[in-house]
């Protein structure tokens, strides 16, 4: 069984595709995410779950589309005809899970297989197959996955996305639009985000303009997780990926997948959380910090997060912000021995060892929470490397408590909020 645990640079943050995927689709809970996909950060924090692909239950991770299933999910019915789309007068192929998994092995060079299991197109979490594949070169976790989204939206945007080596240690990844306007992900990369084991993961994704979306993942390890590698390299090259992710059966599987009844709407109000622009995240924490520091990059994510790497001529350094609402619940908690300023709004300060790989590195961070409903919190943190994967290159982060203090309270966020 395959284990979706892909995370962004906070490894405890999970994405807000909750939201986007809409009310009242079933979570299937091994399929809840970490990463994503890059939108991801918001629950640095507050955890979320985070389904994608609506009744596909297709997970989306920070950099990977990885699909999760049931140890014990046996193999569906034989294929068959049904009605689809809720029209009496239209009929799509059914696949069972037997079929995917033969559409799976025709598509792949000649092998052997094991550890098979799949799930058929009118399974309630939706379509899914894996198995064990093994080309003489060594046994490799193949998987597959199908789900529904939004064409155009947010969602799109992050889950075809390339992450930021900044943030994601990875080894390639291309992002293209096909001739049929199918927008296409190809990654190469690892399961662990911090390097701690040598598993690489390599995924391939595919969106079509109908918004089918198919998601193939590979290890150079017979599991994703739990399992030493047996092979250098998944074993099927980008180009044999791009093939199996754009081959036109998938398509129909999607297709085949029953559409969900939409829950009737409440006549109560909805209250939107507001959200804050990535980019005036960005420009607002650049305006802040000291003049003697040199930008030397900078990024983010297209809502609430943003970070620069600054120099002040002893080495780099990153900091990172997040800017979010709706973060009042657990407040006494998080909190908890921290500073009530006049105001109203409440501070904690840490400084402590950094949450990614490289050795040495620490991370010094001022959390506040304004006062009122609206949860309206600013966390900023400096570390005294540019890139938190890599060793520490300075003693201590290029700006001091005191002015991440300083930049965290600014009246300035007021206006970004």
């Amino acid at each position: 069984m395959l284990e979706n645990d892909r995370q962004d640079p906070f490894e405890d943050r999970l994405g807000t595709a909750l939201r986007d995927a809409g009310d009242g689709f079933e979570a299937d809970r091994a399929a809840l995410v970490t990463a994503g996909r890059v939108r991801g950060r918001r629950a640095l924090l507050r955890r979320r779950a985070a389904v994608v692909g609506g009744v596909a239950g297709v997970a989306l991770a920070g950099v990977g589309g990885a699909l999760v299933l049931p140890a014990d999910e046996p193999v569906g019915p034989a294929r068959s005809t049904v009605a689809s789309g809720g029209s009496p007068t239209a009929a799509a192929t059914a696949f069972s899970g037997d079929d995917l998994l033969r559409e799976l092995k025709s598509l792949l060079p000649g092998g052997t297989y094991g550890e098979e299991s799949a799930r058929g197109s009118d399974h309630r979490l939706g379509p899914a197959a894996h198995l064990v594949y093994d080309d003489g070169a060594g046994a490799a976790a193949i998987g597959v996955g199908f789900g529904r989204v939004e064409p155009g939206s947010a969602q799109v945007r992050d889950l075809m996305a390339c992450p930021d080596h900044n943030v994601t240690p990875y080894d390639d990844c291309s992002s293209d639009r096909l001739p049929d306007g199918s927008l296409l992900k190809l990654y190469q990369g690892y399961e662990y985000p911090d390097l701690r084991v040598d598993t690489k993961l390599w995924t391939a994704d595919l969106v079509t303009t109908e918004g089918q979306h198919v998601s193939v993942s590979e290890w150079n390890s017979p599991a994703e997780k739990g399992a030493p590698v047996s092979r250098e390299e998944p074993p099927l090259s980008t180009e044999r990926l791009r093939a199996l992710v754009t081959a036109g059966v998938w398509r129909e599987v999607v297709d085949a997948v029953p559409e969900s009844p939409k829950p009737p709407r409440s006549s109560a109000p909805r209250t939107e959380r507001p959200e804050v622009s990535g980019k005036s995240v960005g420009d607002t924490l650049a305006a802040l910090l000291p003049k003697k520091l040199d930008v030397v990059g900078h990024g983010g994510q297209e809502s609430e997060y943003a970070y620069v790497v600054v120099d002040d001529g002893r080495g780099r350094s990153l900091v990172q912000i997040n800017v979010q609402y709706g973060m009042a619940d657990g407040a006494g908690q998080v909190y908890a021995g921290g500073e009530i300023l006049p105001d109203g709004t409440r501070l904690v300060t840490r400084q402590e060892p950094g949450e990614k790989a490289g050795s040495g590195v620490v991370m010094w961070t001022v959390d506040t929470l304004r006062p009122g409903a609206a949860g309206f919190r600013v966390v900023i943190s400096a570390f005294n490397t540019g890139d938190q994967n890599k060793d520490a290159t300075r003693v201590a982060p290029a700006l001091t408590m005191e002015q991440l203090r300083k930049i965290a309270l600014s009246k300035e966020w007021d206006e970004v909020r």
